[in-house]
């Protein structure tokens, strides 16, 4: 379970920083920095793969409740122009800046660090390891599962509702039928051979 001794062991304010998106067809990527406050830390916070949807979503409304967070973005269309990993750069220097305050130390989970105004420490699975970053990665989730479902009733061909842009077999059979929309990520092959 994750802890907090990278965060005890940071200059503060330490923020976690995750991201969630980066296989989908479609949709942005979206990246969350989280400042927890280490007195009232929601109990269960864990690398968000490992989490119900239900207890994702309780666990959201507790962080939005006790934490500073910051949530930024990027585009299917700035996907294609900078590539998936410069996107996921940006989304995370976006998500940093949107904090209420800037953060002495940002603990980002990856191996790449993104250009931010702070210090920062790659930590490789970093949010099954810091409570930080689980809660980023959790306040991540959230926010594009329901961005996703969102743009499922635009286009609901495509079942975001429920795969969220992943390339499921209903996705690709409507990609195939329907051809993109404009959310699609067109420099992902199955998208790119499917305007042939």
């Amino acid at each position: 379970m994750p802890d907090y001794s990278l965060e005890a062991a940071s200059p503060a304010p330490v923020c976690g920083v995750d991201e969630v998106g980066r296989g989908p067809l479609a949709g942005p990527v979206v990246a969350a920095a989280v400042i927890l406050d280490a007195d009232d830390i929601p109990a269960g916070l864990d690398d968000s793969k490992k989490l119900k949807a239900a207890r994702r979503e309780a666990l959201f409304e507790a962080l939005s409740a006790s934490a500073d967070i910051g949530i930024g973005a990027a585009s299917a269309r700035e996907i294609d122009r900078l590539n998936i990993l410069g996107a996921t750069m940006l989304a995370m220097r976006r998500a940093v800046l949107a904090l209420p305050i800037l953060p002495a130390m940002a603990l980002v989970d990856g191996n790449r660090a993104p250009d931010l105004p702070c210090s920062v420490e790659t930590v490789v699975k970093g949010d099954g390891r810091s409570l930080s970053m689980a809660a980023a990665s959790i306040i991540a989730k959230v926010t594009r599962d329901r961005a996703m479902r969102t743009l499922h009733h635009r286009y609901p061909a495509y079942g975001w509702d429920s795969n969220a842009g992943y390339p499921t077999p209903k996705h690709l059979s409507a990609l195939e039928r329907h051809g993109p929309c404009p959310h699609h990520r067109r420099s992902f092959a199955p998208v790119r051979l499917s305007q042939n």
